[in-house]
Formats: C-alpha cells, sequence, structure tokens
C-alpha cells in the first residue's frame, strides 16, 4: 500500500528517466550499490523500482528529522548506528539473511551522502555481502536526488532525477579476507562511477566531511 501511494508522488515530483530497469531481476537475490547524494536515496530509488528493495540507512536518519524518518520507515529501511562494528555486521548479517530468502537489498557503499557531489572510496561491506552470499550485484547510479533533498532542507521540493542501473557484477573470493573484499569494493565503485560519470575521490566521505564539520 505504501508502495502503491508514494509512486505517483515520486513520478510527479521527480519525473524520473530511468535506465537498465531490465537488469534487475523479476526472482531472486540482488544487491543495489548505488552512489549517494541525498537523505532520500533510500526511499526514491525503491519507490521507481517493481520489486521492493530493502535499504540501509543511519540511525539519525530515523531519530532525527521526522520528515527524513517518514521515508525511511515507509521503505522499511535497516537502521545502522555507523559508529559501531557491532551494529554495523549485525545489519550485514541481516541483509545477508533477506538475500538468501531471495529479496532485493541496496547499499550506499560510500556509506554516507557525498559532501560535494563527488564519489567516494566505498566501505567494504558491500563486497562482504556480495562474496558471503554468491548474490549479484548491480551498480547504480543516481542523479538529480541531491536537489530533491538538499543540504539542510527540511521538506522535499520537485526536481527531475535520473537512474542508471548496470549490468549484474558476479564475483569469486573469500569474504573473510580483507585484500578480496578491497577488490571486489574497488570493482563495484569504478562501475559505479562508469554510470555516473562523478569525480573518483580515493577517500572515505565521511573523512571529508568531519574535516568540515559536516554531518
Amino acid at each position: 500500500m505504501a508502495k502503491f501511494a508514494s509512486t505517483p508522488l515520486v513520478h510527479a515530483m521527480c519525473r524520473p528517466h530511468i535506465s537498465g530497469a531490465a537488469y534487475v531481476p523479476r526472482t531472486g537475490p540482488a544487491i543495489l550499490a548505488a552512489n549517494h547524494l541525498s537523505v532520500l536515496d533510500s526511499f526514491l530509488l525503491p519507490a521507481l523500482l517493481p520489486r521492493h528493495v530493502t535499504f540501509t540507512a543511519k540511525n539519525e536518519y530515523f531519530s532525527g528529522d521526522p520528515i527524513s524518518g517518514f521515508f525511511m520507515r515507509l521503505g522499511r529501511s535497516l537502521p545502522v548506528d555507523r559508529e559501531s562494528g557491532r551494529s554495523a555486521q549485525a545489519m550485514l548479517e541481516e541483509a545477508a539473511a533477506l538475500l538468501e530468502r531471495g529479496e532485493l537489498f541496496g547499499i550506499h557503499p560510500e556509506g554516507t551522502r557525498s559532501p560535494d557531489g563527488r564519489l567516494y572510496r566505498g566501505k567494504v561491506g558491500v563486497a562482504w555481502l556480495a562474496l558471503r552470499t554468491g548474490a549479484p550485484v548491480l551498480p547504480v547510479a543516481l542523479s538529480g536526488t541531491e536537489k530533491v533533498m538538499p543540504y539542510g532542507a527540511k521538506v522535499p521540493r520537485p526536481a527531475p532525477i535520473g537512474i542508471a542501473i548496470g549490468a549484474p557484477m558476479h564475483f569469486t573470493g573469500d569474504h573473510t579476507k580483507a585484500q578480496d573484499r578491497r577488490r571486489v569494493t574497488d570493482e563495484i565503485m569504478a562501475a559505479i562511477q562508469k554510470l555516473s560519470g562523478q569525480e573518483y575521490v580515493p577517500r572515505y566521505a565521511a573523512s571529508v566531511k568531519a574535516e568540515n564539520g559536516m554531518s
């Protein structure tokens, strides 16, 4: 019911252009790995796909601004405490269980919104999931979503958005080995960058935001 109600609203507000939707499997598991430009990314993408996608989102999206909290709950996102390794691992275990049940899971490998529109180094949780479950990874490039909900905005505003979905990526390796996790993550980020055309920065976005006093 939530999807039925929200999808027409998203189409009216965002006039989305979507390419590569045929890569999303009709059944079975897949990981959608997307760049991150707006607090609403993990709501907008699932609202525009035919199957439900469970995304992860930081705790602050649920407990902070009531508007973002409403959209996170509407999309049934999984909360995670980014400051707690135990919480992050618990979220990954829950995501793995979703994938093993044949569901779709969405994740922003950058771990936080880009502070300046560039693409930042990915964290290795996405690779852990791909190697642990064997699920294919679909790289996703979002564009224009930062105009729907810019930094500091309290309510969404109309703006066109784009969604480009790439071909499934399959990986081999050992999810317990750091070298394999790093290699797979870097390949995923390269695929996202190819779709998005963003400038790539080989640093973590969270570090750059901390240096500039951004949350």
